[in-house]
């Protein structure tokens, strides 16, 4: 679950960590006010939305009086927003973050993240704020250090200020910079966080050290123990179908290919698309059905597929363990005959109950094309969404 930046920043001074003064706002009116109340000579428009790269995008702007707050305000608010991020399609701004300008000195970066080779949080940080840390690491890895955090312990006076250090903090800010480190990975703890990251990080002419952005995404997983991480939810910067995938338990992100694919177990999803790829086709979703999937979810999985416009072909690949291959295939036959399907449909079965689950689809006298093995069944699919 990703949340927006002004979220994050409350987030964020919970543990201690500062940030400029801001303020949410809906509105070009609500964003006047909140500059006006903000005071001082110059702020920062940003938009809101759930995606990386958006000062590249124009969805950051630096303003010097309230005339321009408003001119930006009506600029940004109802834009689609392209970044590297969001597709060419972009994404459509709701909110605003209007937030006190500041005298900024130099930008660093730091982030936090899962790595599981050695089961451990581990921090990133770097003197080069503002970039993408991925740019950074392709060109100039020196530049980012790294600490993984004993579990126990937690993140160390001396580790955070090394770390500090390491970046280019000058002596003065050491103690902030450390209280901002900790903070962050309380954060990232408490909060079950999957990412954190704070890019940048920045030392104003004053002295202070200030997180300028805050960006969180938490495991979906562990959300009931925090309501009030779900209070954050924002169901317009959601995909609506998966938003609707959700509500029935379903595992579904969508793609921009053209062949759907409905699968049990999300390390066979994965591989299904890598051989539709191969094969030279493009995957239309990644679907888990889960390995206890009813033949009401299974329904429902198809007529999530049938809402993409570009579909063209859709392949049903089941490994029946706990799923059994005659449950999956009765789901199937139901699905299909419910929803009418207008596509192609390869279907390719292995495991418990397999010639029973073949019977059954051979028998319902629907055109379901049968795939031998993964790679068949590819092959098909891929040929049928070409017409062919």
């Amino acid at each position: 679950m990703k949340i927006h930046e002004y979220q994050g920043k409350e987030i964020l001074r919970q543990f201690g960590v500062p940030t400029p003064r801001g303020m949410q706002c809906i509105s070009v009116d609500e964003a006047v006010i909140a500059a006006q109340q903000l005071g001082g000579t110059a702020w920062v428009v940003k938009a809101q939305i759930h995606a990386g790269g958006r000062g590249k995008g124009g969805g950051v702007k630096v303003t010097r009086s309230l005339e321009e707050v408003r001119s930006v305000a009506q600029q940004i608010l109802g834009m689609h927003l392209v970044t590297h991020q969001t597709g060419k399609e972009g994404q459509v701004v709701r909110r605003l973050l209007v937030e006190e300008g500041a005298q900024i000195v130099k930008e660093y970066y730091l982030g936090m993240v899962i790595d599981r080779s050695r089961q451990r949080v581990v921090l990133l940080a770097s003197s080069e704020g503002g970039m993408e840390v991925e740019e950074v690491a392709a060109h100039t890895p020196e530049k980012i250090h790294k600490v993984w955090i004993d579990p126990v312990a937690g993140l160390r006076d001396a580790e955070a200020d090394t770390v500090a250090q390491n970046i280019g903090i000058p002596t003065a800010a050491i103690a902030q910079a450390r209280t901002v480190l900790q903070g962050l990975y309380r954060a990232f703890v408490e909060k079950d966080a999957m990412l954190a990251e704070i890019n940048p990080l920045v030392l104003l002419a004053d002295g202070r050290v200030l997180a300028l952005d805050a960006k969180f995404n938490f495991d979906s997983n562990a959300l009931y123990r925090h309501p009030e991480i779900v209070a954050y939810r924002d169901l317009d910067e959601e995909d609506p179908a998966e938003i609707e995938a959700s509500k029935f338990d379903l595992s579904y992100i969508s793609l921009d290919g053209d062949i759907g694919c409905l699968v049990n177990g999300a390390g066979l999803a994965m591989a299904t698309m890598d051989i539709i790829k191969l094969y030279g086709g493009n995957p239309a979703n990644f679907l888990d059905v889960g390995g206890g999937a009813s033949k009401e979810k299974v329904t429902e999985a198809f007529k999530l597929m049938l809402k993409n416009p570009n579909l063209k072909a859709i392949l049903v690949n089941i490994f029946g363990g706990i799923m059994k291959c005659d449950v999956i295939a009765e789901g199937v036959v139901a699905a299909a005959r419910e929803v009418h399907l207008s596509v192609p449909l390869v279907v390719r079965l292995e495991g418990t109950n397999v010639e029973l689950g073949k019977k059954i689809l051979v028998e319902s006298g629907l055109p379901i094309i049968s795939g031998n093995d993964m790679a068949d069944a590819a092959q098909k699919v891929v040929a049928a969404a070409r017409g062919r």
